[in-house]
This record gives C-alpha cells, structure tokens and sequence, in this order.
C-alpha cells in the first residue's frame, strides 16, 4: 500500500470513529438539558423566580466560559496535534460531570458547569482533525457527514436523558453521562490516527502581530464567525419557547409534551438527511452557492412560523429548517477550512467554536425577553429578520463568495 493510499484509508477511518464519537459526545452533552433546571429546584428551597434565574446561570455558565477558552485550545491544537486535545476534552468533561453528580448546593453545579467550559472543543478538534486530513477537494462532504453525528447525537439526547432520569435518577444519569464521554476518550486514545506535523510559519508572517494577517482573506474569516453566532443564536433563541408556542396552538389540548418533543426533533431529521447531499453539492459547485441558499430558505422558512394557527404547517415548517441548517453550518465549516492555513486550522475551528457558543448564550438569554416582551410569534420573526440581515452583509462584503468556483469555495 503507497502512501496515496495510507492516508486515503485514514482520513476515512478517522471520519468514521470520530462522527461515532462526535453522536456519542453530543449525546452526553445534551441529555442533562430536560432536566438540568429541576436539578436546580432540588438543590434548595427557591421561589420560582430564583430556580428561572439560577437555571439561566447554570445554563449560560458553561458557554461563557467555552468562549474564552475554546481559541487558547485552539492555538495549542495547532501547536501540539487535535488528538491530544480529543483527550484532553473527552476526559477532562467525563470527570467534571461526574462531579456535578455529587453537589448539593446550587453554586457548586454553576462552577462545574463552568469548569465544563474549559474542556470544552471535542467536536470542534474533531472537526478540525478531519478537516486537516481530508484532501480539499472532499471536505465539503466530510464535514457535512461529521456534523450529522453531532446532531444526530443532540437529537437524541433530550430524550435518551429524560427516560434515564425517569427510570433511574438525575443524579445517577450525570455517572451514565461521565461514563459515556469515557467512552468517546477510550475511543479517540485507540482508534483515531494522527500523523501531525506542526506547520511552521513563514517569517514574513509571524512578525505580523495581527493574527488575521496570516489569513488570505481576513474580512470573510470575520463575516463566516458572525454567521455562525447568528445562525446559533437564532436556532437556540426558539428552544425555551417551543413547547409553550405549541401548547398554544393546541388551546391547551391533547399530548403537548410529546407533541412538543417530536416538533423539537424535526429539524434534527432533515438535517441528518440533507447535508452530506449538500456537502458534496458544494465540493462541486462552490460552498458559497450553497451559503447562499441556505439563507434564502432559512428567511423564507422562520418567517412564517410566526404567523402559523395549524399544529401540523407549524411542524412541516420546523422540518424545513433542518435543511437550511445543513447548508448553513457545514459550509461555514467548509469556507473556513479552505481558506485557512493548515497551520491554523484548529484555531480557526476553535474561534468558531466560540462564536457558536457566544449564540447560544445570547440565543437562549434573549429568546425569552424577546418572547416576553412581545410574543411568540416574535422570535419567529426576528430569527427570520437576522437570516435576512446575515445573508446581506456576505453578499455585499464578500462578493466573491456568489461564484462558482473561487477562492472562496
């Protein structure tokens, strides 16, 4: 076997043990969310308010943390391999949420989910180790395949994590949650391969003090970041009001709860269908093309699920934007990836990994003002009205990304 074929046999192995153990991981992470604010409650004695304000704290705690982290991983990813760093952050999160298992106040679930925060980067040095390895031409298709592990995994885990907290209990299911992340670092230690070479920096690059001087184009790195925050913030700016938006088009009638969860789902679903089709579109035509799209649909798609009065339209809706996810997200992922330096390509991941969690954070504080102020049907729209602002800032300032076949694709 020469060379050629060595690393084609790796990169595919390492995208098939790591989309493994990105679901895995992805499960783990978002299991605890249907529970995560009655362990709270359990904690004390609160009022209501106080449980609301603590369960926002304990949420956002981890993503604020993850923001600042995340680039510092990233830098040192690039310096010392993205494998290390799948170790790093798939055992260090296995002990911290088995420690969250064994608190019994409030404010020590908020400093581990915080601490949470600084392991965070499994999916992110996972998506750069494939994007490191996959010849360019494949990228495309190898990043889409990878990110329906990670939302197949977060399609699950609500679920699989509210029946484990029903048969077994909340605190036990943080063990069966430690215990699965161990898993993903046993998995990671054994069967991931990585040949890494730090790439040294030209001398004429490293005297720029700019770290964005090193990049082709510095002004697109910059729109792609703010994409992804925008795109975050508003898929998480609908999930506190979902269920409630549900219920209301029901009149408070029939399985809500069920309804609610399988409308949840849906987005999940179409995603893990559409975007290995659009990845490899994109490969072939140009990943900006399918930027572009993904925008469109995703407007055209939020917009009237704020005006909906049917159950049924409200869910082929949801359906639909699983689909402009699957364009939005890979392609940011595959821009980024081929307009990168090889040196830098875990930073780049890192940084974006940042700008994901600075979305959710937001995404999931000013969802419910939103709502709160004006009414459900409000988040709707504004998610609707940011798609409709991002897809104009990349047209107008990076133009180049409407062609076929540029540097930018």
């Amino acid at each position: 076997m020469d060379e050629t074929e060595k690393n084609q046999e790796s990169w595919h192995r390492n995208l098939h043990v790591l989309w493994f153990c990105t679901f895995i991981a992805s499960m783990a992470f978002s299991e605890i969310m249907p529970f995560l604010s009655l362990y709270v409650n359990s904690l004390g004695n609160f009022t209501k308010q106080q449980v609301t304000f603590y369960s926002g704290l304990v949420y956002a705690a981890n993503f604020l943390v993850m923001a600042f982290a995340s680039p510092l991983w990233g830098i040192l990813a690039d310096r010392k391999g993205r494998k290390i760093m799948l170790l790093r952050a798939s055992l260090g999160t296995a002990v911290v949420m088995a420690l969250m298992g064994t608190v019994t106040h409030v404010w020590e679930l908020v400093a581990f989910r915080a601490l949470q925060g600084v392991f965070a980067g499994f999916i992110s040095n996972a998506q750069a180790l494939v994007a490191g390895q996959t010849p360019k031409e494949h990228s495309g298709a190898a990043l889409s395949t990878l990110m329906t592990g990670a939302t197949s995994g977060i399609l699950l885990g609500p679920v699989i994590g509210g029946t484990l907290a029903q048969i077994f209990s909340i605190r036990l299911t943080f063990f069966i949650t430690a215990g699965l992340l161990f898993l993903t670092f046993l998995l990671s230690y054994f069967c991931v391969q990585e040949n890494f070479r730090p790439v040294k920096h030209p001398q004429q690059q490293s005297r720029h003090r700019n770290p964005l001087a090193m990049f082709p184009n510095p002004k697109l790195i910059i729109v792609l970041f703010c994409s992804t925050l925008i795109v975050q913030f508003g898929n998480v700016s609908i999930s506190p009001i979902i269920s409630l938006y549900v219920k209301e088009l029901m009149h408070d009638v029939g399985p809500i709860t069920i309804v609610a969860g399988l409308i949840a789902a849906l987005p999940g679903i179409s995603n893990i269908v559409a975007s290995p089709p659009l990845g490899r579109y994109g490969d072939r035509h140009g990943s900006g093309r399918v930027l572009i799209f993904g925008y469109i649909f995703a407007t055209v798609m939020y917009l009237p699920q704020g005006f909906v009065h049917s159950i049924w339209l409200l869910a082929l809706l949801r359906l639909m934007i699983g689909i402009s996810d699957g364009a939005l997200f890979p392609e940011i992922q595959t821009l980024l990836t081929k307009n990168s330096p090889a040196a830098m390509t875990s930073t780049i991941f890192s940084w974006n990994q940042s700008f994901q969690a600075l979305g959710n954070m937001l995404g999931s504080l000013l969802g419910g003002i939103i709502a709160g102020a004006f009414d459900y049907n409000a988040v709707f729209i504004s998610t609707a009205m940011l798609m409709l602002i991002n897809l104009i800032l990349v047209w107008w300032l990076i133009p180049e990304i409407r062609r076929s076949q540029t540097a930018a694709t």
